[in-house]
């Protein structure tokens, strides 16, 4: 059997799976991936030597661990494949009368489906699916991602060890104990880069107009923030002692973070996040 199966194999998929292969967590008969595209499958087969299929089933079948990575939208066609792949195989009859009450507990499933609860997983699988929840986000593609993971009841923590094990080769990952902190991780760090574009964004127009070249201000706004960032990770000192090492007393900075103050920008930032969170909880009751 492969160590690991996924069904969806679009770009989060394919970078998990080259990360483990990368960091030499699996090799590459261990893995197999299904999709639905024949194109996609072709693309992944050739890019990282791994098996690849259009049967669902059959990674579930064939796979000790499963990670979906579907969108939400084919979770719960997804979810019934799973519990019929997964029940015992004792005739049609006991198979049907099985599947809601044992299917998964064979199998660990894990799911990057944004907003698809454990509840709603293990309705479907089984109460005794071994499930675990995961928001990543989409710096996992280039290596620097940052994932949060909850467990289901039915798992163990040799399973959390499993999928931390999984994320931390495209990033970090950390594991929490409540399934409603997801909602305030997807705003944060799932949502996040999308801030961080923006931000950028933000300064490089401004350079541009105060004359900077575009490429230039592009380029200078990209390698701040990197530093920025780097030094802070570095630092032990807090972001207000960091922020008060640059803002000399009547200074430029000084100028610029009164202009922020007075718009607001603490409260938007504030206000934005809100807003994702309370996104995620809707997507997560519908």
């Amino acid at each position: 059997m492969k160590k690991l199966g996924f069904i969806g194999g679009g770009n989060m998929a394919e970078a998990l799976a080259r990360g483990l292969l990368e960091q030499r967590v699996f090799a590459p008969g261990d893995l197999i991936i299904a999709d639905v595209d024949a194109a996609r499958r072709r693309k992944i087969a050739r890019a990282l030597k791994v098996e690849t299929t259009a049967d669902n089933r059959a990674v579930a079948r064939n796979a000790r661990a499963i990670l979906l990575a579907v969108k939400p939208q084919h979770i719960d066609d997804v979810l019934a494949e799973l519990a019929e792949a997964m029940a015992p195989a004792s005739g049609a009859a006991a198979r049907k009368t099985a599947a809601h009450k044992t299917a998964g507990s064979g199998r660990l499933v894990i799911s990057i489906a944004a907003g698809i609860t454990i509840a709603r997983m293990t309705a479907a699988i089984g109460r005794r699916a071994r499930v675990i929840r995961v928001m990543p986000n989409a710096p996992a593609m280039v290596g620097q991602g940052m994932a949060a993971l909850v467990r289901a009841p039915g798992a163990s923590k040799a399973d959390e060890a499993f999928a931390l094990r999984i994320f931390r080769a495209v990033g970090d990952a950390v594991a929490l104990s409540d399934e409603r902190l997801l909602d305030a991780v997807t705003a944060l760090s799932g949502s996040g880069p999308a801030y961080a574009y923006l931000f950028i964004k933000g300064l490089a127009d401004a350079a541009v107009s105060e004359g900077l070249p575009a490429a230039l201000a592009l380029r200078m706004a990209l390698k701040t923030m990197r530093g920025a960032e780097e030094n802070m990770r570095r630092s032990a000192l807090t972001a207000a002692e960091l922020i008060r090492v640059v803002a000399s007393p009547g200074g430029t900075t000084e100028a610029a973070l009164r202009r922020f103050d007075e718009r607001g920008f603490s409260a938007i930032v504030a206000d934005a996040l809100h807003a994702a969170a309370e996104r995620s909880r809707e997507l997560g009751r519908k």
